[in-house]
Formats: structure tokens, sequence, C-alpha cells
């Protein structure tokens, strides 16, 4: 194989013209990353669970793993891939009358051959004597899964025969790499995300808490058929340095900043947008000058990106960014840029990374990060040891990936209080009472999603950040703008 993913363009039998999800190319680039001729892949498709001591069922999602190779956003199916014959079968449950009153249906298989990018539509009912027919013909054959408990129950496949370690890290390298398809989904995510960004700008002026930020910026995704790839982080003044804030109730009312982290899911491929933006319309002093080193550091970091160009390097250059503007601004005092940096004293204000892949989990890819760190957890942050806990051998960036630029600063007060301002290390650095001038800052983050191109990268992300936002927010509603439905009424 080339590689290369092809559009996949097709009229179903009911007169709709769909593309295809590129499911069969996907798999076939599995198989050549697993560097075998034979044997058989299995994926589980998320399975419906009810609620312990409730007649109500768990959320379902559909596992990641199942989708790339299937394009399946149905409950209850699996399928099968014979690597040396390359033929992709798909087995989904058969439709119970009686049910469809009450629950609807799913697919039926001619429903589903039109659908989906497989070989062969199979029921479930099926997949048992279709898995013991291949195993008398390949008895000698690898059968490959994701997790040991995956194993079909009627233990037709035993070890050595069963590979659960391999296919996992197969997949993985596929899709950190996206192909023209998922891009497409990953933009259409973003679109969405900005029009929501954009109504809450235009109404923020109205609301009194978090809760009418969070509702309006769902209402917007859902309206547009698209849900939310993760929790709405919607943190106002002190909340807004709490990485993962998400009671989203507190009142608007005294506060500086709204630190809004959400972004939508277009056809279960995520977007990851973060926006800090004034409550009023009009920044602080104190604010204005966090929000310019935060800034600095995000553009700064992305008019860098390029194939080639390791994470690892932009994140220190993130850090050194704020460590000078922290300098200048007297909230770091008593030593050289260099101690500072050094020390890892920059932690107290900017303790993540970077960013991370996205694509079909807004965390996308875990086990191939684009910033490594060591699994030690420490109980209080080991700042001395940041440069080790951020690992060196941290991967180049490579076109086709799509990653998120995300740096911040944070004045979160348990956590200076806690360890940094009692250290005897760190507290000679700290200013503490020009620190008191920015509690009420809270946090400023700004992301963005970037796809990296063959010779730099595109910014996919189009939500107003910036001054352009902050006059959104003054200007108000376009008041012939339909809010819902995004169309000019």
């Amino acid at each position: 194989m080339d590689g290369r993913i092809r559009s996949i363009h097709l009229t179903t039998n009911y007169g709709a013209s769909i593309d295809k999800y590129p499911a069969k190319q996907h798999t076939q680039a599995v198989a050549t990353k697993l560097g075998v001729d034979d044997g058989l892949i299995y994926l589980l498709g998320q399975y419906e669970f009810p609620i312990e001591d409730s007649d109500q069922s768990k959320t379902w999602r559909q596992r990641r793993y199942f989708y790339y190779c299937s394009g399946v956003d149905e409950p209850n199916c699996c399928l099968t891939y014979d690597i040396k014959t390359d033929h992709l079968t798909l087995y989904i449950p058969e439709i119970k009358p009686e049910r469809v009153i009450w629950m609807g249906r799913g697919s039926t298989k001619q429903e589903a051959e039109d659908k989906y990018d497989v070989d062969t539509v199979r029921f479930n009912a099926q997949l048992s004597p279709d898995l013991a027919h291949w195993k008398t013909q390949n008895p000698k054959s690898t059968f490959y899964i994701l997790h040991k408990d995956h194993r079909p129950a009627d233990k037709l496949f035993e070890p050595p025969n069963v590979d659960s370690e391999r296919l996992m890290r197969a997949v993985d390298l596929c899709r950190v790499i996206k192909d023209s398809h998922e891009i497409a989904l990953i933009r259409r995510a973003n679109e969405i995300s900005a029009s929501a960004h954009r109504a809450v700008l235009e109404h923020l002026s109205k609301f009194k808490n978090e809760a009418q930020i969070e509702g309006l910026f769902t209402d917007v995704c859902i309206s547009k058929k698209a849900k939310q790839a993760y929790g709405v982080i919607a943190g106002s003044g002190a909340n807004a340095s709490t990485l993962h804030y998400m009671d989203n109730n507190q009142p608007l009312k005294n506060r500086q900043l709204v630190c809004l982290d959400a972004g939508s899911e277009c056809q279960l491929y995520a977007s990851d947008v973060t926006r800090t933006f004034p409550i009023s319309g009009s920044l602080s002093k104190e604010a204005r000058e966090i929000y310019a080193i935060v800034q600095d550091m995000q553009e700064s970091c992305i008019e860098k990106l390029k194939p080639g160009v390791r994470m690892f390097d932009l994140h220190l250059l993130a850090h050194r960014i704020a460590i000078e503007g922290l300098l200048k601004l007297g909230v770091f005092e008593g030593a050289s840029f260099d101690e500072l940096y050094e020390t890892g004293a920059s932690r107290a204000f900017y303790p993540h990374g970077l960013g991370h892949h996205v694509g079909l989990e807004v965390h996308d890819v875990l086990n191939l990060p684009i910033l490594k760190y060591s699994k030690k957890e420490d109980s209080v942050p080991d700042a001395r040891s940041w440069l080790s806990r951020c690992r060196q051998d941290n991967p180049e960036l490579e076109e086709g990936m799509v990653i998120t630029i995300e740096p911040g600063v944070y004045f979160c007060q348990y956590e200076l209080e806690r360890f940094w301002l009692s250290s005897p290390l760190y507290s000679k650095y700290i200013n503490k009472e020009v620190l008191k001038k920015y509690y009420p800052v809270g946090g400023v983050r700004i992301e963005d999603d970037l796809l990296i191109t063959a010779n730099g990268y595109e910014n996919l992300t189009t939500a107003p950040k910036g001054e352009a936002a902050f006059e959104i927010i003054r200007n108000g509603p376009i008041t012939n703008e339909c809010l819902v439905c995004g169309d000019y009424v």
C-alpha cells in the first residue's frame, strides 16, 4: 500500500449522496503497521449496559479503536479483518421487531452495506461459527485483539496464537497521522465550536453565572447536530486557575475573566478550543499584562510549527517567555532568568504541557504523546526535576498530525500557598505583594488546533480571540442572525 486515502463517494438506494468514512483503508494501514502477511484482527464496538440498580442504560459512547477501522457509530457491533484475504467483515445485531416501537432500531444489512466501507455485513449470531471456520482454515495464524479480555468467550483462540500486545500500537501509529477525511471532520468540529464561542461572546453581557455560558455553548453545538468532545470548562475569576474546572455554577459578578475551554465533535472527531475573555469586554491592567504574556507564548510557538520540530522544544520556549514576562511584572524577583529557568520556578504559574494530539479523542492517542512525561507522580510538585519529568526523548512533529498549542499562566492561590510560597527554595523568587494583585485574574489559557503541513502549519481553529473577541463582547449580538441555527433571517 502507498498509504494514500482515496475519497469514497456513493449514492445510496434512498437517494442520499454521502462520503463514506475510509474504514477499509484505515484497517489496511493497521495491518501494514503490524508487519504480517496473515492473521485475523478482531475489534469490539461498545455494547450497551444498564446502570446498576436501575432500568436506565449507561451513556453510550463508541469505542474509538473500533470506529477507526469501521466508521460505525452504532452499539453492539464488532468486526474482523482477514489480513491474508484483505476482507473486512462488520457484524451487527439483528433487529428485534418487538423492540423497535420502544427504542427504534439500528441499521439493516442493506443499510449498513450502503453506509459503511466494509466488504461484508453479517449478524452477530454468525460471528462464532465464522470464527470457528476461520480457525479451521488458519490453524497456525494469529488472532489480534486490543485487550486480553476481548478474546471471544468460546475459547477458540488460546495463547500463543492470541496477540493482545501489538494491535493497539499499530492503530495508534496510524491514528497520529490524519487523512483528508479526518482533517475535514476536525475542521468542521472547529467551525461548530467557533459558532458556539462567538455566541457566548455576543450574549455574555446578559449572563449572570457560569451555567449560562455552558448552556448557550452546548445549545449551539447541539442545534448543529454536534456533541461535546469533553466537558465544558467555564471558569470565572479564581475558578479560571483550576485547569479542569467543571462545576460551572458560580456567579460572574465582581469577577474579571472567564476561561472557556469547550469544543464540539463532528462524527466522533474532536475539536479542543480555549478562549479567555473579560466579562466586561475590557481587560483590567493586570489581566491585560497576563493575557499579553500568554498570547506571546502561543503565537511564538505556533509560528515555529513544521515537520521535524519537537514539541518539547516549544514547551521550553513557552516557559522562557513566561519567565521573562513575569520577571518584567515583578512577580518573580531575587534571581536571574537562568536561575529561574533551571530551577523550574515557572511551573508555579504554568504547570501543564503545551499541547497534545487531537482526533477521535480530544487527547488523542495517549500511548504516543507528543510530550512525554515520567510516570512517577509526586505528592508535591518537584520543580527541580521539571526537565526530567518532561522527557527529552520526545518525537518530532510530522505532516498530517493535528495538535493543540495551549499555553497558560495561572494564579491558583491554594497551590501557590500550599507549596510554592511555603518552600524555602521557591518562596524567595516570588514577590508576595505583587502576586496579590494578580489573584483576581485567576488564569489565562489560549488554545488552538493546528494541522502540521509539509512546510509549516494550518490553524483549524476559527473562534475569535484577543481584541477581536473583546470587541464582540462590547458590541453584543448581531440582531439579524438566528442564535441557534446560525442563519441570517
